[in-house]
């Protein structure tokens, strides 16, 4: 990456988009605002929070001073997400929305739009995370781009860009950005790479950002927020009851509206049970989704199991 000047910042309307923001134009540079608006729809109480976010995001870039834009990816986030999001699901399997959106739209769409349209020199987000080119004295290297030949050398060594943690391990989001193209991880930055969350709270707090201190941490899907998924997905797919079966000793415990809105690994909400069960195995054909309980001695073995299966699928949401 060359000399960077100009920085778009993906803003939210949350505390951590915002103090990326601040600290990119505490270091002098020349930061756009842009909200993206990925998927339109009101929550239970018939309340646009969409509306809302871009406000809070506008609020703070009027408190910077620096240019706000706004831009949809509805289309995009349907096609390239929610709908592949939706057959997968039909065949048993639970991708993560938030790995799917960073890929699919974040880190292309906005990136491309970032760089080409706004004519940025690079792009940042409010994730916890870094790359091996965080360093500023890396950042102010120019790229030098490999010769253009017919043929590439196989044993040539590539300078690639690597995807590391940031200082907050609790708070750490490499996971959901983990696919992510080299073109768009080479002009991203993250601002928030050695703060801790509390730490960026102080900061808003400081700089007067009480509004986006005052909302409660998003914790939800991307584009469902804190909606309950089971009846978000059932508004989408058939519901396909069947049976919470005891992977102990067969017995059926209660019923579920569908697997495929229970991952591996989740509790399972079961009526009437005084126990905790979680899910550890599904069967599509019969419907059956396979519980055992946390007291279980079957329980640790098995979730440890489960763990690195979900680790090398990324199917965990």
């Amino acid at each position: 990456m060359g000399l960077i000047r100009h920085v778009v910042c993906a803003m939210s309307g949350g505390v951590d988009s915002s103090v990326a923001a601040l600290l990119l134009k505490r270091s002098g540079y020349n930061v756009t605002g842009v909200f993206m608006r990925n998927w339109d729809s009101l929550d239970e109480s018939g309340v646009c929070t969409t509306e809302k976010d871009c406000e809070d995001a506008f609020k703070v870039c009027q408190i910077l001073d620096v240019p706000f834009h706004q831009v949809s990816y509805v289309k995009e986030y349907w096609h390239d997400v929610f709908s592949n999001l939706l057959k997968e699901y039909e065949k048993g399997r639970t991708p993560n929305p938030d790995i799917l959106c960073n890929k699919h739209i974040k880190f292309n769409h906005f990136h491309k739009y970032a760089i080409n349209t706004l004519g940025a020199d690079a792009m940042a987000t409010g994730h916890y995370a870094r790359t091996s080119q965080e360093d500023e004295e890396v950042f102010q290297q120019p790229y030098t781009p490999p010769p253009t030949s017919l043929f590439r050398d196989r044993f040539e060594i590539r300078n690639s860009v690597k995807l590391q943690k940031g200082a907050d391990l609790v708070k750490d989001q490499t996971f959901f950005l983990s696919q992510i193209s080299q073109e768009a991880l080479r002009q991203t930055m993250f601002p928030l790479a050695g703060l801790t969350k509390e730490f960026v709270k102080r900061l808003a707090a400081e700089a007067g950002f009480h509004h986006v201190l005052r909302k409660k941490e998003s914790m939800g899907i991307c584009f469902i927020g804190e909606r309950n998924f089971e009846n978000f997905i059932l508004e989408y797919l058939d519901p396909k009851p069947g049976n919470f079966v005891s992977i102990e000793d067969g017995t059926t415990m209660g019923t579920h509206k569908g697997w495929f809105t229970l991952t591996l690994g989740q509790r399972a909400r079961i009526g009437g049970q005084r126990d905790a069960w979680f899910v550890v195995d599904k069967d599509i054909v019969t419907g059956d989704v396979f519980v055992v309980r946390k007291s279980a001695s079957f329980f640790k073995k098995k979730t440890l199991a489960l763990g690195s299966i979900t680790t090398k699928q990324g199917a965990v949401h």
